[in-house]
């Protein structure tokens, strides 16, 4: 008697979701529909974040009725980033493509990043050029957010809100994201070598439900941004932050202390009526506390890393000629 082998999943689609019941009949169908053009193995993975308006009942019926779909089920919110992390975890696809849960992005441009893919990148980013949203609340604030983004990174895309990308399987193995940092997956991956690209997608209005973003975000981004410039350049020498600006610290320490010496024998100015001797203090103190904990987090990052036998480098690809040599 033979076993069937199930097919391998070429394509999962990822989907985050937090109240959006009135959209996701819709959304299932023609995210389905658009899957099943492609002619190739599929399944989608749709992650309740936590939702509150019979989503979750919704899910757990379309799951029953078809095989090809798995849901996931957040007992409380955590956010975005944390619904598209558990959406990479369970995915088995090859090629895996997050989009949003509210119909704005439209299912229809999957096959257009699987054919931009096709050409030997290993990312595509979707940019929404003609973005159906609030002008001043939501457009003016992306592009600021856009251009911060992509001249600290100096990875340039228009578009890093928009969730509607295509990766290969392996740019993302190893990826732990945190805070709202899945819009920057694109920066680590090129970081690490991969062929990023982006291309016009379609967007359209909200038709149902509320937007979960405002303004606030902006702030949550360049904070996300810092701790992603500051863990590309020094998570593997967190001493050159701590130690520099500590050494800098005690060369300020310094000068204020000869200034206020200075003044006292040359110019009469009694140390107690000049601020730059307890200035000086300070400043020393802040620099061997900043060495202090430079070195400490040496020891922390030789343990994470020691411990957990992981690496601090990346390969791509290894070569031998004498592949039969013992």
């Amino acid at each position: 008697m033979s076993v069937a082998i199930a097919a391998p999943i070429g394509i999962t689609v990822t989907i985050p979701l937090y109240n959006e019941a009135e959209n996701i009949p819709i959304l299932y169908e023609r995210v389905r529909n658009a899957l099943d053009a492609l002619g190739k193995p599929w399944e989608l993975v749709l992650v309740n974040d936590g939702s509150k308006d019979g989503s979750a009942a919704l899910l757990d019926k379309i799951a029953a009725d078809d095989p090809r779909v798995c849901v996931i089920h957040f007992p409380r919110n955590y956010g975005q980033t944390a619904a598209f992390m558990a959406g990479i975890d369970h995915a088995r696809g090859a090629i895996i493509v997050p989009m949003d849960g509210d119909l704005q992005n439209d299912p229809d441009d999957i096959a257009k990043l699987l054919a931009k893919l096709d050409e030997g990148f290993d990312v595509v980013s979707g940019w929404r050029k003609d973005r159906q949203d609030h002008a001043i609340k939501r457009n003016l604030p992306s592009r600021i957010a856009n251009g911060l983004i992509s001249s600290v990174s100096g990875v340039h895309l228009h578009d890093y809100g928009c969730s509607l990308k295509a990766y290969r399987r392996d740019v993302l193995d190893g990826v732990k994201l945190y805070g709202e940092m899945h819009r920057f997956v694109p920066i680590y991956a090129a970081w690490n070598g991969a062929r990023v690209t982006e291309m016009p997608v379609q967007h359209h209005p909200r038709l149902h439900g509320e937007s979960k973003y405002g303004l606030e975000r902006i702030i949550k981004v360049v904070l996300d941004l810092l701790v992603v410039k500051f863990l590309f350049r020094y998570a593997s020498k967190p001493i050159y932050v701590f130690g520099g600006f500590g050494f800098l610290a005690i060369l300020v320490c310094l000068i204020t202390g000869f200034w206020a010496l200075g003044l006292k024998i040359f110019a009469g100015v009694s140390l107690i009526q000049t601020p730059l001797p307890l200035l000086s203090v300070f400043l020393g103190a802040i620099g061997i506390v900043s060495i202090l904990m430079g070195l400490l987090a040496e020891m922390l990052n030789r343990t994470y890393h020691e411990s957990q036998g992981k690496a601090v480098y990346r390969v791509s690809r290894v070569v031998r000629s004498d592949a039969g040599a013992i």
